[in-house]
């Protein structure tokens, strides 16, 4: 007999910090699956942890070798995808975990960066079709060399959406420390207003322009592969009711918002969903930039071979000044696209 519905549950670094979160982490899933639901769970490391692993590899070498980096840095959610299964357990739940090797989740050879190409499933819906519940770490898969590789920060909701792709999943549920999304942050502003539906579109705008709330991947491989995403929040008490009937966020289609698929459908829905501010952004101006064709081809082409992502790329006129080029990107990456510049000795003519 079929079950209700086959849900994906993905839960994040705050949602495992220990033992007692681990614990109500086990309570919720234990009962989706009560409620007769064929269940698979996405689970990040511990909060804290990859931040601790990476500071490791920084210890051991000042230039990682990118291959034994994914290495060190996808342990933490083998960790926190054994011990939730254990907990599974111990509630009277069939569970096992399956790590990215096991299914395999394959990859390409990005290291810490990697693009999913294909998720093996056969084995996974023969396990939950016997009522087993499939504990998945997320964040990490396995190169076309069979090495294991990392999806980036944040990589653990691509994982999920991923899983819920492949196993053509009725809803995604991704638990987070915040039960939905907001008009903008709640934390700074206080009247912010909790949404119950956005689109696939909108989330992804708020996604890039510095919403935490989802990585943005994730948000561009739902809505390439059609998978309902709810965002709800994990922290709630232990006879709280199932996901099924909690006001989380639903992100879907616009289709499904406009033929008034989900309840409360609104006529006079605001034109402007939410504001999202990032302060992680760095903007890299460069100068002397000669006004020819190709002199901005060699300076983003070795960029995107290093799948190196610039936000925005800006290009003044020529004034009495020298032509610049402005290009916002994370902080954190200027420090590897200055090396990226430099190994590659690119040679920028100068007007002058």
């Amino acid at each position: 007999m079929r079950a209700l519905a086959r849900i994906v549950m993905k839960f994040g670094g705050t949602s495992m910090a220990g033992t007692e979160r681990i614990r109500r982490v086990a309570g919720i899933v234990k009962r989706q699956q009560e409620a007769g639901h064929e269940v698979a769970v996405v689970v990040s490391a511990m909060a804290g942890e990859t931040n601790r692993l990476v500071q490791f590899c920084d210890e051991a070498q000042a230039i990682h070798d990118p291959a034994e980096y994914d290495v060190v840095v996808a342990s933490g959610e083998q960790v926190t995808s054994g011990l939730l299964a254990m907990h599974l357990q111990t509630l009277g739940c069939k569970a096992r975990s399956w790590l990215g090797w096991q299914l395999p989740f394959r990859t390409d050879e990005a290291y810490a960066k990697a693009r999913i190409g294909q998720i093996d499933t056969e084995a996974l819906l023969a396990s939950m079709a016997a009522g087993e519940i499939a504990v998945i770490p997320g964040f990490q898969g396995l190169s076309p060399e069979n090495r294991i590789t990392t999806l980036g920060r944040g990589g653990s909701d691509t994982s999920a959406v991923a899983v819920a792709a492949a196993l053509k999943a009725d809803r995604c549920d991704i638990y987070t420390d915040v039960d939905g999304v907001y008009t903008t942050d709640p934390r700074i502003v206080a009247k912010a207003r909790k949404l119950t539906r956005i689109t696939y579109e909108e989330m992804l705008e708020l996604a890039s322009v510095g919403s935490k709330v989802l990585q943005t991947r994730s948000v561009s491989l739902a809505m390439k592969e059609g998978v309902r995403v709810q965002v709800l929040s994990s922290f709630v008490d232990e006879d709280a009711v199932p996901a099924d009937d909690l006001p989380g966020t639903m992100i879907v289609s616009d289709d499904e918002i406009e033929t008034g698929e989900l309840e409360g459908n609104d006529m006079e829905r605001q034109l402007i969903t939410g504001i999202a501010a990032d302060k992680n952004e760095a903007k890299v101006t460069l100068t002397r930039v000669a006004d020819r064709p190709g002199a901005v081809a060699a300076i983003f082409g070795p960029l995107a071979d290093a799948n190196i992502n610039v936000d925005m790329i800006i290009q003044n006129p020529r004034t009495r000044a020298r032509p610049t080029s402005p290009s916002p990107c994370r902080r954190p990456t200027w420090r590897v696209r200055r090396r990226c510049w430099k190994s590659e000795r690119i040679r920028l003519a100068t007007s002058g």
